[in-house]
């Protein structure tokens, strides 16, 4: 099955350009046609960053369960069986269950800001497995695409390993808030998974504390999800 990716937004001719070539030829109206344009930009970067740090306030603790749950989930989906202990030996080698918070930042109200906001996090999981068979990782893989695809995920990329490429598939919903990844090596037997969850403010967070919050958190040993 060929690689298949998102198709990217179609370029369409850019009108303002004409309008200030108008301009310089010295057509009457120009200065208002401009401040129409620079009040419409404005207004249309306000519009995108509004609320852009409306985080609801959820503890790490449940954002990393949160995470880890989606990972079990998918670790059904693929048929695997084995437990993964905390932790990691060797990035890239070895197997791998670990959290990790990372910050969250402000656009501003234009848009044009970069800047981490005090208190608020994104907490991830990532897990890997080696030994992995194409046996075992092709099916599954392919299962695992059908499953986000009923599931309503946004599949942003997607593909088989063509011409000696590794597999890959990466999703997203909530505009991109939650996403999750999954790549396989197939000339090491190696998978990678990965949960990112959207941003959160700590509820403990306080004026002083250092570091995103939530970078301390531990998982358990990772396996498929429990049947009730």
């Amino acid at each position: 099955m060929p690689e298949e990716t998102v198709p990217s937004a179609a370029i369409t001719p850019d009108a303002s350009r004409s309008t200030a070539s108008s301009c310089l030829l010295g057509a009457l109206g120009c200065g208002g046609v401009a401040l129409v344009g620079v009040l419409v930009l404005v207004g249309t970067l306000a519009w995108g960053s509004s609320g852009s740090t409306d985080f609801p306030r959820v503890a790490p603790e449940e954002m990393a369960n949160r995470a880890l749950q989606r990972s079990q989930q998918v670790y059904g989906v693929m048929g695997f069986t084995r437990t993964i202990e905390p932790g990691v030996e060797d990035i890239g080698v070895s197997t791998e269950n670990t959290f990790d918070s990372g910050y969250c930042y402000d656009g501003g109200l234009l848009g044009l800001e970069d800047k981490t906001v005090d208190g608020a996090y994104s907490m991830s999981h990532r897990w890997a497995l080696d030994h992995v068979p194409a046996s075992q990782a092709v099916p599954g893989f392919r299962r695992l695409r059908q499953f986000f695809k009923d599931d309503g995920w946004k599949i942003t990329s997607y593909g088989e390993g063509e011409q000696g490429r590794d597999w890959e598939l990466f999703v997203q919903r909530d505009d991109g808030a939650e996403r999750m990844s999954f790549v396989w090596y197939p000339d090491r037997e190696y998978f990678t998974g990965g949960a990112s969850m959207p941003c959160a403010y700590d509820p403990e967070w306080k004026d002083g504390d250092v570091g995103p919050a939530g970078d301390n958190q531990r998982p358990p040993a990772f396996g498929p999800a429990r049947r009730g």
